[in-house]
């Protein structure tokens, strides 16, 4: 006699905001090798990946055309470019960026639109609170992020994990290697360090772009901004990790208050 659940649709508004809150994920669903091929909704998570289309295509084909392009996000862009490109996506053109996109202009691209969105991909009401965590040392430091982390929108915080994991995949390649015939690969000279310094800004940002003194940080902030990019970058995988205790004891609580939710959960499961 039970009513099934196939759609989120079906659910009360309440129940799908309680859905759009609980950001579950697996260690697979960490994995960027997961995506190719076919695209995969999260085990728990009934939301599709919300990331605009924009940054995913930007981190893609930076990925795959620049980790090996020394001073990356550092070396200038062609204006003209880049604005041409924005005025594309911002029209809701589907644009794939291919190997004829210079890679300086693509990295112009996404720091462009990280710095400008309305509301900054970190919300200007928690910038104080990620702020704090740069007085804090070792497992406290990294629990408060995590705990911060939760509280973001799901758009933001998906989003924000795409970006991490490709900022993490640039530091890898940040030192010289060499493939297996023994020539040297470049690197590209880009660490969490150098990369925290450029972005930071763009992700933690106190006031709206063009606000007055929207650009003025103090010295402690802008060191601040820079040692909490870092963490997120060095330990992104694990701070946007739930472990299963506290999936667990989620699940117990909606069983008591939501258990339509619960349903519509296992069934996805």
């Amino acid at each position: 006699g039970a009513m099934s659940v196939d759609s989120i649709t079906d659910l009360s508004d309440n129940a799908s905001e309680l859905l759009e809150a609980l950001q579950l994920s697996h260690p697979h669903e960490l994995d960027p090798r997961r995506s190719r091929g076919k695209k995969k909704l999260l085990s728990l998570n009934p939301i599709t990946w919300q990331v605009p289309r924009i940054v995913d295509r930007c981190c893609t084909h930076l990925e795959m055309h620049g980790l090996q392009t020394v001073g990356i996000f550092r070396v200038g862009s062609s204006k003209k470019r880049v604005q041409q490109l924005r005025e594309e996506f911002d029209r809701g053109l589907d644009i794939f960026l291919d190997e004829h996109q210079s890679v300086h202009d693509v990295a112009a691209l996404l720091k462009e639109f990280l710095r400008d969105m309305p509301d900054s991909l970190i919300p200007r009401e928690l910038y104080g609170a990620f702020l704090s965590t740069a007085a804090m040392e070792g497992q406290a430091q990294l629990d408060t992020l995590q705990l911060l982390l939760f509280l973001l929108p799901p758009c933001h915080s998906d989003t924000l994990l795409r970006l991490l994991r490709f900022l993490g995949e640039v530091a890898r390649h940040a030192e010289r290697s060499w493939d297996p015939e023994g020539r040297e690969i470049p690197g590209n000279k880009m660490t969490v360090s150098n990369l925290a310094t450029v972005f930071g800004p763009n992700i933690l940002q106190k006031e709206k772009p063009g606000e007055k003194d929207a650009g003025a940080l103090n010295f402690e902030d802008s060191a601040a901004i820079i040692l909490v990019l870092q963490r997120l970058i060095e330990h992104h995988r694990s701070l946007f990790m739930v472990s299963p205790e506290l999936q667990c004891d989620i699940l117990r609580r909606l069983f008591q208050t939501d258990p339509d939710v619960i349903e519509y959960l296992l069934r996805r499961k």
